[in-house]
């Protein structure tokens, strides 16, 4: 692939065209089953999703981060859409390898073969902003190269565009929907700044590198805003890993790693790497975790990030009336659920979504293999009340992506953990 679309023209007929080959796959599946009486929804989804990524992949940038956002599978997509998308993470068809050469001359001043002992012009790994090339520095260090696809930074503004515009055809107008689209476009604009992620490698480094979490080194004298240089890190993505059909001790010491990164991060009250996919994490055959991606970390306040903590020993307790205080304080209602009907409905939905959410915390150890845990979660995010209002703090977008993405991997390594450790880290926060 040599062509990126950068205007909003180019982009949005591409949009216009996935649409167009959705909407015929549906009407073909409609016919078939109205005709023939086959209604096998299975295929059809399969290639729904095939086709949303196939156009996806000429768009790149913001669409594939929306296609990476579909593969954490919360049970809003059938299963075919995640399996399909979960592709997006690092199979996407690479750039070729005389634009890679001419994007490493521009910013770092040299060839690869002048920079690098030697360097792999297939891509390692390809997604939705850039891709990793393997290399050798001239001491021997091996290192990967991630190469930013030319013009992603430049079609966040018109992507958003066209999102805000599809937003308010099911939006309230009378909502405003600015604080969200904005929190994910300044997002957006520091995960297209690779001197800004390099920085939040080595910070990560520093606070979580261990025998247990390994995590790379950022390499700045290789690296510009456009090109960042790290080491390399060995390790195999979750559906690799799982088809060795690992141990269920094996699975559960990476279910307690990831575990305890999570909360480990939380009790710094800092910052949290808030892309929880697998795309971004690899596993070793002795229960180790590396963690390969820091576009995307993020800082919460101090004011929200307490009240969110407080969600889980508040669902636990089931205090209705504590339960509703916290709901106001994070935007989650707009109004007296004794009063409104519809805020009722979505009260109790919330309430009980939320004490389901809250149970691994209610004992020692917690089995994330439970298929009835997992019906339970996917029960609740297919079902929930429509409404056509944001609601809750804009926060809640990416604490929701760091804290259901690592449901969802656990669930997929169908792993135990033991979670009193994480317990007794929320406890000292809220009540110190």
């Amino acid at each position: 692939m040599t062509n990126f679309p950068t205007t909003k023209y180019e982009r949005g007929k591409i949009f216009a065209k996935t649409g167009l080959k959705v909407g015929k796959n549906y009407a073909s599946h409609f016919l078939k089953s109205w005709i023939k009486g086959e209604n096998d929804r299975s295929a059809l989804y399969k290639k729904s999703a095939e086709d949303l990524f196939g156009e996806f992949t000429k768009l790149r940038g913001t669409a594939l981060k929306i296609a990476q956002s579909f593969s954490i599978d919360q049970g809003f997509l059938p299963d075919e859409f995640s399996e399909v998308m979960t592709q997006a993470q690092y199979k996407v068809p690479p750039i070729n390898r005389s634009l890679v050469r001419s994007i490493i001359k521009r910013e770092l001043g040299g060839y690869p073969e002048q920079l690098f002992a030697s360097f792999n012009p297939e891509a390692e790994a390809a997604a939705s902003i850039g891709q990793v090339h393997k290399a050798t520095l001239k001491d021997g260090t091996v290192v990967a190269v991630k190469v930013q696809y030319p013009g992603v930074r430049d079609t966040i503004s018109s992507d958003i565009a066209l999102a805000r515009s599809l937003f308010r055809t099911i939006v309230s107008k009378s909502e405003p929907i600015e604080p969200y689209i904005n929190e994910v476009k300044e997002t957006l604009l520091r995960e297209t700044d690779y001197l800004q992620e390099g920085q939040s490698i080595d910070r990560f480094h520093k606070r979580f590198n261990s025998k247990t979490i390994f995590t790379p080194q950022w390499i700045p004298d290789l690296s510009t805003e456009r090109v960042l240089t790290m080491t390399y890190l060995e390790g195999m993505h979750l559906n690799e890993f799982l088809q060795n059909d690992p141990g269920q001790d094996i699975r559960n010491q990476i279910g307690q790693n990831l575990w305890d990164f999570f909360h480990n991060q939380i009790q710094d009250r800092d910052e949290i790497h808030a892309d929880t996919h697998p795309g971004n994490f690899l596993f070793d055959g002795n229960g180790n975790v590396g963690v390969i991606d820091y576009g995307c970390v993020k800082s919460f306040p101090e004011s929200f990030f307490m009240d969110y903590l407080r969600l889980l020993p508040t669902h636990l307790k089931q205090d209705e009336d504590e339960i509703k205080e916290l709901y106001f304080k994070l935007e989650i209602l707009k109004g007296d659920p004794e009063k409104n009907p519809k805020e009722k409905l979505f009260f109790d939905f919330c309430k009980n979504y939320g004490f389901t959410f809250a149970m691994p915390y209610l004992e020692d150890t917690f089995d994330f293999g439970d298929p009835e845990y997992k019906k339970l979660i996917a029960g609740y995010t297919k079902n929930a009340p429509f409404t056509n209002e944001p609601r809750g703090n804009k926060h809640f977008i990416y604490t929701t992506r760091v804290h259901l993405g690592l449901y969802h991997l656990l669930m997929k390594l169908g792993c135990r953990v033991d979670t009193s450790y994480s317990k007794t880290i929320i406890d000292e926060m809220l009540f110190d």
